[in-house]
């Protein structure tokens, strides 16, 4: 009734079956798959690094020598480690006591032991990063021959930034400038260094600028593919075979949000996936068409896409909803059919880490699987069969196959003899230049310029904000940010699980003492934190390690625990507070999560008694 494209395709994030979801698509014939990382996190990342330096680059960890200087920005390996990508890496790095740069609102364990600390308000990152690169090239302290045989658009980058002095950002970020001074002198006189960089960078509608003008640091000190530097990667595995050559051209051309984001959906993206507020909006208006499935492979919808309330009121208007998770969230109550899956001691993949690097590659084996479960890439491959889809008749295993294929073996070989490390080369662009268009690491990039985006980096006021909306500061006059890992918890994960619940029991906010002051608030208070779109309830963390004009929410939050099927997602969810209306990053259509406005106040403690099953407060979901 609908056709193909009136079935969306939903994933969360880090898993192992992430790569088979837009496989499953493009089988199927729908050219809308989503997540809510693929505007939001990682990809950003990725798609820019590739039309900039032609892959993902990754700090040496394992070479001749480690890194002099780590520069880590919006992101705290030794806290938050998603998937173990480089957090053991790191701690073996910090014991040859390198020189530590830090960019975050909040003061980490990190920044404790930093050089230098950069405290910036939430938003202003892009404003950060182009003032140190004014810095490097004002000091003309940048590799210049390197600059000069290895990079393109010097000079037009140069004149971009050449405004943009830590005077300048100071005003903007709340970071004084002879501290921004430092911190890039300290970033070129360290050298070789390593970038270490987080999701936050990736959470506000400039998204795509802010990381070009970030990983353009490294460029100018000279060292990427080098000992102890900026490395690009191995990659030991053959491309995913994501088959995108199965879906038709006509179905192309209906991805939601393709034409107008072409980064995220389109020519500029490795993986093209549909906007996820168009999706939505397609679920409750019906607008460019309808979308009446939605086939959600481990994600908690109602608690990790912004303003859950939308989310619930798009979810309500389908006509089919299949949730396969690990556990009854509230967005599988929603579901028409939940399907149990399996955890990774159930279930066999391949590992290669770093993602896009590949240095390293393991078998991931079953130990034992319970109940019904199977993993959510035999259940993408068992209604591929039952439908009669295009490549079908290729298990999980052929996959795996295909991807080791430069290596010479098989799944079944890479099981029995261990993981396989790969021996690093550097300076492989001497070979063949870098994979853009000019073979070289684009400063100004051609491929942005063709795909009609500003090639040189710049800076953008967040939308909502204390300079852009001064009108809504005046009711919200605090900068909202959210979003920080937790380490017992992944996003909305884990709060089924007694010893994890047992280190954070309760959602908490964190509040310098004092804003909480200002307000009568003391520590472990319940707290009201309201922004234009909703309030929730958390307890009062008070900790100088915020800046006073900032707040800060735990995400993730849900009570398993509760009665009735919403399990009290609407009372702490960090996602009320945040919006996905316009405007969004023009190439990437990421909307703001973090930088936004709030206000707070002390609150009465939530009637739980009221909400809370016989079961044991932390007894998993039946």
């Amino acid at each position: 009734r609908h056709g193909r494209e009136g079935i969306a395709i939903g994933t969360g994030t880090g898993r192992h079956h992430c790569n088979f979801v837009p496989r499953f698509a493009n089988m199927m014939g729908t050219p809308n798959w989503c997540g809510p990382g693929t505007a939001q996190c990682f990809f950003p990342r990725v798609n820019t690094m590739h039309m900039t330096y032609g892959g993902m680059a990754w700090s040496d960890y394992r070479g001749e020598r480690m890194p002099s200087v780590l520069l880590f920005w919006g992101h705290n390996p030794l806290y938050s480690s998603p998937d173990g990508e480089v957090g053991f890496l790191v701690r073996d790095a910090l014991r040859t006591r390198p020189k530590i740069i830090v960019v975050d609102p909040r003061r980490n364990q990190l920044a404790e032991h930093a050089d230098v600390f950069l405290q910036l308000r939430p938003g202003t990152d892009d404003a950060l990063a182009l003032a140190m690169l004014n810095v490097i090239i004002a000091d003309q302290s940048y590799d210049k021959a390197f600059i000069d045989r290895w990079t393109h658009g010097f000079d037009r980058l140069a004149d971009r930034v050449q405004g943009c002095t830590p005077e300048w950002a100071e005003p903007i970020t709340w970071v004084p400038a002879e501290k921004i001074r430092a911190a890039a002198r300290l970033w070129v006189d360290a050298q070789p260094g390593g970038l270490e960089w987080g999701c936050a960078i990736e959470h506000t509608p400039n998204t795509i600028q802010t990381v070009r003008a970030i990983s353009l640091l490294p460029a100018l000190t000279g060292q990427i593919d080098r000992p102890g530097g900026w490395c690009l990667g191995m990659r030991a595995l053959a491309p995913f075979p994501f088959l995108p050559e199965v879906l038709p051209e006509e179905q192309k051309a209906k991805r939601l949000g393709a034409t107008e984001f072409r980064v995220l959906g389109g020519a500029g993206s490795l993986v093209p996936s549909a906007h996820i507020p168009a999706v939505f909006k397609s679920m409750r208006e019906g607008t460019p068409y309808r979308t009446a499935g939605f086939l959600v492979f481990g994600n908690n919808s109602l608690s990790t896409y912004a303003d859950a309330r939308l989310v619930k009121e798009s979810l309500a208007k389908l006509d089919f909803m299949m949730v396969a998770d690990l556990f009854m969230t509230p967005t599988c109550e929603l579901a028409d059919v939940v399907l149990p899956v399996a955890a990774w001691p159930e279930l066999e993949q391949i590992v290669a880490m770093p993602y896009f690097g590949e240095d390293v590659v393991l078998a991931q084996q079953p130990g034992e699987r319970v109940g019904q479960c199977r993993a959510d890439e035999d259940i993408m491959t068992d209604l591929a069969r039952r439908l009669g889809l295009p490549h079908s008749e290729e298990s999980p295993r052929d996959v795996f196959n295909q991807q080791l294929a430069p290596l010479g073996i098989t799944y079944e070989e890479l099981a029995r003899n261990g993981p396989m490390q790969i021996p690093m080369r550097y300076d492989k662009f001497h070979e063949r230049g870098f994979e853009t268009p000019t073979g070289k690491i684009e400063l100004y990039s051609t491929r942005l310029e063709e795909l009609g985006y500003d090639p040189l980096p710049y800076y953008e006021e967040p939308p909502e904000s204390p300079v852009s909306t001064p009108e809504i500061a005046r009711e919200f006059p605090y900068v909202l940010t959210t979003g920080a890992r937790l380490p017992m918890y992944f996003h909305s994960e884990g709060r089924q699980i007694p010893k994890l619940r047992k280190g954070r029991p309760e959602p908490q906010v964190e509040i310098h003492p004092d804003t909480a002051a200002r307000h009568g608030i003391a520590q472990d208070d319940w707290v009201r934190i309201a922004s234009p779109r909703g309030s929730i309830l958390q307890r009062a963390l008070l900790t100088s390690k915020i800046l006073p004009g900032v707040i800060h929410c735990q995400h993730g939050w849900w009570f398993p625990e509760r009665k009735g099927t919403e399990y009290g997602i609407w009372e702490s969810n960090a996602n009320l507070l945040t919006s996905q209306a316009p405007p969004y990053d023009p190439a990437m259509g990421t909307y703001q999560l973090r930088g936004l406005l709030c206000r707070i106040e002390k609150s009465q403690a939530p009637d739980i008694a009221a909400q809370t099953d016989a079961r044991s407060e932390t007894a998993p979901a039946q």
